[in-house]
């Protein structure tokens, strides 16, 4: 009886750590947005409106948006990255790059994600000249960042007020304001329905990728992905580079890249 209850211990830890492992990344994420949420809550209501969590419509699909703040100074479109680690990244590349200890790992460049924000709400709102958008990446504290933009604001949570508050130059209207506020909420997507959805449509995308990876095949250009070495260690790249620059973390992807090279090399020398 003793033996079944500690398999039992077993299984149910490895079970509660899979879960956790899957779940992670979006607790992470959820509470990265409650962070700068709880700062953006501090600013005076009657200069700046907050919108967090805005969900529009992007021509056929929806676009979530972090945290859109409309007031006096202009619309400052907000993207959090809830990171720990050296940061390294330039506006104009497709990915930046986050380094703990020597492994290295890709992500989306979220200037270049934020500048997709920006235009979804240009889409919702219309006529509004650009220069009243202004794009804000707030990483948490536990980065270290080693980025190049212009085009947005990279900064620390710590820093988010001060780089909305730098802009201090009225160029829109109270009345405007007003107007682009209402049009904002009024076109947020609230229903449940429509959100999951969203979540779906963001699962499957990330499948696909994965199940490209996995079969060694680029997810961006269908190229054949190889094994490489970097300055920070092994990682998976396009065989076609430098025409396509897609990257992603070696680990679980090589082995599964070799299990799956393996197993169709045996295939065909049982059909031999």
């Amino acid at each position: 009886m003793k033996l079944v209850l500690f398999y039992w211990y077993v299984w149910a830890l490895l079970g509660a750590y899979f879960i956790y492992e899957f779940v992670r990344p979006r607790i992470r994420g959820f509470f990265g947005e409650k962070t700068v949420s709880m700062i953006l809550s501090t600013l005076d209501p009657s200069k700046y409106r907050v919108i967090n969590n805005l969900m529009l419509k992007s021509g056929a699909a929806t676009i979530q948006i972090d945290h859109v703040v409309v007031s006096d100074h202009g619309i400052f479109v907000i993207e959090t990255r809830n990171y720990k680690g050296l940061i390294f990244g330039d506006e104009h590349q497709e990915q930046w790059t986050q380094v703990i200890n020597k492994f290295k790992t890709r992500f989306e460049n979220p200037v270049r994600q934020n500048y997709g924000h920006i235009q979804a709400i240009k889409q919702t709102l219309g006529n509004y000249p650009d220069s009243i958008y202004f794009s804000i990446i707030a990483f948490t504290t536990k980065s270290t960042l080693r980025v190049n933009a212009d085009s947005a604001d990279v900064v620390h949570t710590t820093r988010l007020l001060k780089a909305i508050k730098d802009h201090d130059t009225e160029i829109i209207t109270n009345g405007i304001r007003d107007e682009i506020y209402n049009a904002l909420v009024s076109d947020n997507i609230n229903k449940r329905p429509e959100r999951k959805k969203h979540i779906e449509y963001i699962h499957n995308v990330q499948n696909e990728i994965k199940t490209k990876v996995r079969s060694g095949v680029c997810p961006k250009c269908n190229g054949k992905l190889v094994s490489r070495k970097g300055k920070y260690g092994p990682f998976i790249g396009c065989s076609n580079f430098p025409r396509c620059r897609y990257m992603a973390k070696s680990t679980n992807a090589n082995a599964e890249m070799n299990a799956n090279t393996r197993y169709k090399a045996k295939l065909m020398s049982n059909r031999n």
